[in-house]
């Protein structure tokens, strides 16, 4: 079992039903994902190209498809680096996000769709890989993570994503509470 991301109620209430919630490690994203620090919008090293609106946190970004094969460890690049708090663990924090499917691009959810006003959730209660990917996270900032199957849903459909689905999210850390 795995804990649901946060993401359309629709979602959300699927992956309830299905009890896709469990425990979820305290490690630190350091020791399983490969970081860039780079504004630049080119795909790198397994991430995909974000096309539109890389750095310009009051705009939803559009992420390209990843391409063939995706990568089996977390990825993430900051795209803007922040300057605030830093996130951790046990966290809650408020952000604004853009998912898509590493295979096609496909969007499956954004934050974005009700406005520019960010979301609120524990850390604790997210796919590991997401959280990983947001611990280490300045507030201010903007990041592309990459997250393999393992550390997402797994093998398990979830609404709009397919079992064995590499996600890849572009998250802002607005602010942590």
């Amino acid at each position: 079992m795995r804990r649901s991301l946060k993401i359309s109620s629709s979602v959300l209430a699927l992956c309830v039903a299905v009890g896709l919630t469990a425990a979820c490690g305290d490690s630190d994203s350091s020791d399983t994902s490969s970081s860039t620090s780079s504004a630049a919008v080119a795909a790198e090293g397994g991430i995909p190209a974000v096309t539109a609106n890389a750095t310009d946190l009051t705009k939803e970004p559009t992420i390209a498809a990843g391409g063939t094969n995706p990568p089996t460890e977390l990825k993430t690049a900051d795209l803007v680096p922040g300057n605030g708090k830093t996130a951790v663990a046990s966290d809650t924090v408020n952000v604004r996000y853009t998912g898509v499917l590493y295979s096609d691009g496909t969007k499956f959810d954004a934050s974005w769709k009700s406005g520019s006003d960010p979301v609120e959730f524990p850390l604790s209660g997210v796919v590991p890989g997401f959280a990983q990917g947001i611990v280490g996270m300045k507030i201010g900032g903007r990041r592309e993570i990459v997250i393999p199957p393992a550390l997402g849903y797994g093998d398990q459909t979830s609404g709009p994503i397919p079992g064995g689905s590499t996600l890849v999210f572009v998250v802002d850390l607005v602010s942590i509470s």
